[in-house]
């Protein structure tokens, strides 16, 4: 590992991976206002100094990158490093870090905060945690006998303290499992609303039916998002009408 001086850049840069599973470096570039080359030779040399696990999940394609311990310390964070890489969660978690820089920029609304996953699931773990859970309870006990709770993708909070999850579905859940998460988000008075991206109109539909078999269709919106998968280095984004009508997130 050799010694590098983090610029400015880089530390924006650790912060992001923080908040995140993995990135790429598509991703970095889209954060910094940089070119991808420029982004991805930065990333090569934190990795190489060791503030960064670099991987090759997509081999041909691009590599992605996770915060590390050392990464971590040098922003000063009280985020643990993200578990081990899983290939089957990797499309998963490059959407939702696109998620996290399109809530960043503006295209779901004025927004005070972005708060990922890994961030929610970081202050319930925290021991000063006395508060109510930043989770949405399921009912019952998991493993360890914890409380069973569910995190959406990214809770934004809007003015007026409006809060919205986001969950980015590219797979069906079931219909047990998935009635069961968006009977938590009924039950939770602190969720305004929760937005469902999908790229298949029939986990689309099979949402909407379950949120109105609930009786909160009200609560819940399903938009489609154009995704490529991360393989070819690409964006996963609003469709054109989800950018006009984001009337969930509003």
């Amino acid at each position: 590992m050799g010694r590098l001086r983090l610029t400015g850049r880089d530390l924006e840069t650790l912060s992001f991976a923080a908040e995140h599973r993995l990135v790429l470096a598509e991703q970095v570039a889209a954060l910094l206002g940089t070119s991808a080359p420029s982004a991805a030779t930065r990333l090569r040399a934190l990795s190489r100094a060791g503030f960064l696990a670099a991987h090759r999940p997509f081999h041909p394609g691009p590599a992605c990158y996770q915060v590390a311990g050392k990464g971590l310390d040098a922003i000063g964070s009280d985020l643990r490093p993200p578990r081990r890489l899983d290939l089957r969660s990797c499309e998963h978690e490059v959407g939702a870090a696109w998620l996290w820089l399109a809530a960043r920029s503006g295209t779901f609304g004025p927004l005070r905060s972005v708060l990922s996953e890994r961030r929610l699931r970081s202050a319930d773990a925290s021991p000063e945690q006395r508060e109510l859970p930043h989770g949405v309870r399921l009912g019952g006990v998991g493993p360890g006998g914890r409380e069973r709770l569910h995190y959406p993708d990214l809770l934004l909070i809007a003015p007026g303290e409006r809060r919205i999850g986001v969950e980015l579905e590219l797979s069906s859940k079931g219909r047990v499992r998935r009635e069961k998460i968006l009977a938590g988000y009924a039950a939770d008075a602190r969720i305004d609303a929760v937005l469902y991206l999908v790229r298949d109109g029939r986990i689309g539909r099979s949402i909407q039916q379950s949120a109105r078999k609930l009786g909160i269709g009200s609560l819940v919106g399903v938009q489609r998002v154009e995704f490529i998968p991360p393989v070819h280095g690409r964006a996963l984004g609003p469709t054109r009408e989800h950018a006009r009508t984001t009337a969930a997130a509003r």
